[in-house]
């Protein structure tokens, strides 16, 4: 079982380098399944959000697994619906409750459009109050962060946005290292990008060292500091996915996949009408 190294946040809280997503996992049984799994591989490190729906089956997976509660990071992120003060403060109390947890280890902001500042001050406040021990964004590009980040109290920890070897997200990085925020990858494996995944180069080095492509794109990503956390519902994929931590590439092959960058990606956060597209998207709010 691997030995998952962590990651110092600014806030000072350690958090597990490489996690287990749950992004479109339906609440059916089948989150329930898949972090059990997770966990039963050795992850413990697992990102759910209000908007996928499950919640739920996380916690519950948490809870069966008999797994100490402080072994386990869990992250959960704030819907769009819900960023108006108030609103913000009940969205964290049901996640919470849903969850069944005490705390929660990481909350985001999912998406930074709407009152951002509102949500935040309740996120403070709960972070302040124990609810929560780190606080951070999502999907928030070096423009979004220059509106809003320079008048929060407290610096997000982290900042979840897409990020792979064809978008290493260069200028964001910069922006984020004067908060010291640690960049979190959505997409690590691109989606299934097929051309990423044909890539000569990540061929040759899956050979080299006997890993598959995947491998090593996760790796090149752990090698750059970046939080990753691939999902998948199938237990040899969730197993192998973590097997990354028995080879290091070279400074000359990180330099190489560093070339592959194509700078943009499949989601643009500046692209007009983002937003309002998203509230209309998911209905959080719908089974109440």
């Amino acid at each position: 079982m691997a030995n998952i190294p962590t990651f110092k946040l600014n806030d000072g809280n350690e958090i597990p380098s490489f996690g287990f997503g749950t992004f479109q996992i339906p609440a059916d049984g089948s989150t329930y399944e898949a972090v059990k799994k997770a966990l039963a591989a050795g992850y413990r490190h697992i990102d759910t959000a209000v908007a996928y729906f499950n919640e739920q089956e996380v916690g519950k997976a948490i809870k069966d697994s008999g797994i100490p509660r402080d072994q386990v990071w869990v992250t959960s992120k704030m819907w769009l619906q819900d960023y108006k003060y108030e609103d913000a403060k009940k969205s964290i109390a049901t996640s919470l409750q849903k969850l069944g947890l005490d705390y929660i280890d990481l909350y985001l902001i999912h998406q930074p459009y709407g009152p951002v500042d509102e949500a935040w001050q309740a996120m403070e406040e709960a972070q302040a109050a124990g609810q929560i021990r780190s606080i951070g964004v999502s999907n928030m590009s070096a423009k979004i962060w220059n509106k809003w980040v320079p008048n929060f109290k407290v610096k997000p920890a982290v900042n979840q946005v897409e990020f792979n070897p064809y978008f290493q997200q260069k200028e964001l990085r910069q922006v984020l290292t004067e908060t010291q925020t640690t960049l979190e990858a959505w997409a690590p494996l691109g989606e299934g990008n097929k051309d990423l995944l044909n890539e000569p180069l990540l061929n040759d080095l899956a050979n080299k060292y006997g890993k598959d492509v995947g491998q090593i794109i996760l790796r090149f990503e752990h090698q750059e500091g970046v939080i990753i956390f691939p999902k998948s519902v199938h237990e040899a994929r969730i197993k192998s996915n973590q097997e990354i931590f028995d080879f290091e590439l070279t400074s000359a092959e990180m330099d190489a996949i560093r070339a592959l960058d194509k700078g943009k990606g499949m989601h643009d956060p500046d692209a007009p009408g983002v937003g309002e597209s998203l509230l209309k998207a998911y209905d959080i709010h719908a089974n109440n």
